[in-house]
């Protein structure tokens, strides 16, 4: 395995018959960083250095020596400070201007203007020790990487002796200026102890090319002290003793001091250090298990047609030139063009520039388009889904039915590549690209595509049920995962055919007319319940229902969730509750601050509750049967979304949850890039001040609006945008 300098890379080499004379026992105790590498290309390295007598160890507090996939000291120091956190030192020493340049390791001028290294005091034992369990490790195993180590390694996870003095005979043969030299006097044995080195995995892979251990200081990337935490009291007075007082008291000093408070100051620091403990093995779990499903996914999905057929496509595409062309000829397209639209004329790149109403007459050819885009979703691919999301929303917006490549390549968003997919989708006999049968034909997309249909469950968890679980089917997530399962993914999977089923218009309103009852019961008849979603935007079908409840009084919307949710679970509409936040009334019905301190806050940060809905009207209700058990009831269950908006920022609220997926995230890059605010739909704040910028001119009382409807179109007007009317948003 050969680690490329330039690109941060690991390319596969074929790596040379290892000598049997290279032997790395005399190495201190080394751990290999897993930034950077897959978890097979891990294991390799792992098991060559295991094989060539290496002190190898899976707890990073413990290394010496660290080789990594790194060239940069700040990398270094980034991939050490993601452990510092969980209780590891990485304050490093090392002066960075005189690092090179163009390698980015450590100069020999660098390492000798280092001030002296912290002397380590003698005697010092240290008092954890890793434990590990024998796992034989296969290619498909979904074992962390700190469970995956063989019993026998267990004997090299400790240091070597600090006491003693070593020396590394070089083969005659080899580059002495390239030959290890270690220090022999044991005053420079200890300062080295007293470092741990981070080294770039080339320093292994020229080792093993020259069959003989090159200098370590030619592959320095980046250096700091040891000991990390572990084996060190922190306690003042402790340290503050001789290096002999220190190895004739370890043993005896804590027992002859422990009065009530040092009791309990030991007690303190031991639960502290078993937290970090966990925190720090928690880490490198997580960071292993998410290496071995992007390695399985890149492994299973990098050669398929629907990853990679549209970058290898021919240099010579469709000219953006428009005129007629000879494949304009082939496809029995005339030589004019009907008139494009402004937005393309203009090149608006924000769909909520434009109209995108519903349906389109490109229908057919964007549903193959949403089915790749799907499959990106599902491969880890987030760019490819938001450039095809991109391309999805401008095609829907044409308003011609598309004839040629030339139309297309004119849309803002849509390149050579969609091009491409079209003149395939036009010319194929069944009107079908091929990158999309092969999706349909994919086994692993099959399964993964069904659990991420589980209400509860993204695309990463899908991933995560797939490749590390190894569960294909809702059996086996009943079966061998249910107890590790949320509440809200316990119930997608048991109402998983259920919530599948669209609810017709009708049923709808129904739902919205019960919540809406309620709400006044709770406050008054001024409680607004306004349905948005896909049913605002038109669609004959809805795969759940999402209702905005508002009231023209800022305090009656404060905690108004909470009291509607019960009073509908006392009437039995509402089965289960499964996510009921109180976010904005925390925090005062107030927009939320631009700098929000939870990051991730996500587009929505009203209050609102994700509740199971079944209907409670049906023919025999009370009824017992043969057995005299109550008759279940037959209705399926439903999906829905109660949001509260307080009436300063309904406008906001209701554009946001009403436009289409591609329409809402371009209202927050148009608010961002254009105006320089912050969009949410809990309102808008100034991005460099945090001011709160009020579009619907509710701090006059006088101008105040009324009406919710008239609130939305502020929203658009205050932020230079035309109005687009519910249907004109859908943009797939």
């Amino acid at each position: 395995m050969a680690v490329d300098s330039h690109n941060n890379g690991v390319v596969e080499k074929q790596v040379p018959c290892i000598s049997q004379n290279l032997d790395l026992s005399i190495l201190p105790t080394v751990y290999v960083l897993p930034a950077h590498l897959a978890l097979g290309d891990l294991h390799k390295i792992e098991n060559k250095l295991t094989g060539l007598g290496a002190p190898l160890t899976y707890d990073l507090r413990k290394a010496r020596l660290v080789l990594g996939n790194i060239t940069k000291p700040r990398r270094a120091k980034l991939e050490l400070l993601q452990a510092a956190k969980l209780g590891i030192k990485a304050d490093g020493l090392l002066n960075y201007s005189n690092t090179s340049s163009k390698t980015g390791r450590v100069t020999e001028t660098s390492l000798s203007a280092l001030p002296p290294t912290k002397r380590r005091r003698f005697g010092e034992i240290e008092t954890q020790s890793a434990t590990y369990t024998s796992t034989e490790t296969k290619e498909h195993d979904t074992s962390t990487v700190g469970s995956q180590v063989e019993a026998e390694d267990d004997k090299c996870a400790e240091p070597i002796s600090h006491g003693s003095n070593f020396q590394v005979s070089t083969s005659p043969n080899s580059d002495s200026s390239r030959s290890v030299k270690v220090p022999t006097s044991p005053q420079a044995h200890e300062d080295s102890a007293n470092l741990v080195k981070v080294v770039n995995l080339k320093w292994l892979e020229d080792s093993l090319r020259l069959t003989d251990m090159q200098r370590i200081e030619e592959y320095l990337v980046y250096e700091t002290e040891f000991p990390l935490f572990d084996g060190i009291s922190t306690d003042p007075e402790s340290s503050a003793t001789t290096p002999v007082q220190a190895k004739a008291s370890h043993v005896t000093e804590r027992s002859t001091q422990v009065d009530d408070k040092d009791s309990k100051g030991i007690l303190e620091r031991a639960k502290a250090e078993a937290e970090s403990r966990n925190k720090h093995n928690d880490y490198f779990s997580k960071l292993a298990k998410r290496d071995h499903i992007a390695a399985a996914a890149k492994r299973d999905f990098s050669s398929r047609s629907f990853t990679s057929s549209t970058s290898k496509l021919s240099s010579s595409q469709p000219p953006h030139l428009r005129h007629q062309t000879t494949s304009e000829h082939e496809e029995g397209v005339s030589g004019s063009l009907p008139p494009m639209p402004d937005w393309v004329l203009r090149n608006q790149i924000y769909s909520c520039q434009r109209s995108t109403p519903l349906p389109s007459p490109n229908e057919a050819f964007i549903g193959q388009l949403k089915e790749i885009r799907v499959a990106r979703l599902l491969t880890n691919d987030d760019i490819g889904v938001r450039a095809y999301s991109t391309s999805i929303a401008s095609i829907a917006a044409y308003p011609y039915e598309i004839q040629s490549t030339t139309e297309i390549v004119s849309l803002p968003g849509c390149d050579h590549k969609i091009a491409h997919l079209f003149h395939e989708w036009k010319n194929s006999p069944n009107h079908c690209i091929q990158a999309v049968k092969d999706i349909q034909a994919d086994p692993a997309l099959k399964v993964l595509r069904q659990m991420y249909e589980i209400w509860g469950v993204g695309a990463t968890t899908a991933r995560e049920f797939y490749y590390d679980k190894q569960w294909r089917d809702l059996d086996d997530i009943v079966e061998f995962g249910w107890n590790s399962l949320s509440r809200v993914q316990q119930i997608g999977v048991k109402y998983y055919d259920e919530f599948l089923l669209k609810l017709p218009r009708a049923e709808v309103e129904a739902i919205a007319e019960i919540v809406k009852r309620h709400a006044r019961e709770i406050v008054d008849e001024r409680i607004e319940c306004i349905i948005v979603g896909g049913y605002r935007r038109g669609k004959s079908e809805s795969g759940d229902v999402d209702l905005i409840l508002s009231h023209p009084e800022q305090s009656a919307t404060a905690g108004l969730v909470d009291k509607v949710v019960r009073s509908l679970e006392k009437e039995g509409w509402i089965t289960h509750t499964l996510i009921l936040n109180l976010t904005n009334t925390k925090r005062g019905q107030e927009t939320l601050p631009y700098m929000s301190l939870k990051k991730g806050a996500g587009f929505d940060t009203l209050d609102k509750a994700l509740v199971v809905w079944q209907d409670q009207n049906r023919p025999g209700k009370g009824s017992s049967d043969e057995y005299g058990m109550p008759i279940k009831n037959p209705n399926p269950h439903r999906r829905v979304d109660i949001i509260i908006s307080p009436w300063r920022t309904v406008g906001c609220a209701v554009a946001g949850w009403t436009s289409g997926t591609t329409f809402q995230r371009d209202l927050r890059r148009y608010a961002k890039k254009v105006k320089g605010w912050k969009f949410d739909s809990s309102g808008v704040r100034e991005r460099g001040s945090g001011r709160w910028i009020d579009l619907e001119r509710w701090t006059d009382p006088k101008t105040r609006c009324t009406d919710w409807k008239e609130a939305e179109r502020r929203v658009f007007e205050g932020m230079d945008l035309e109005y687009r009317e519910p249907w004109e948003r859908c943009t797939g």
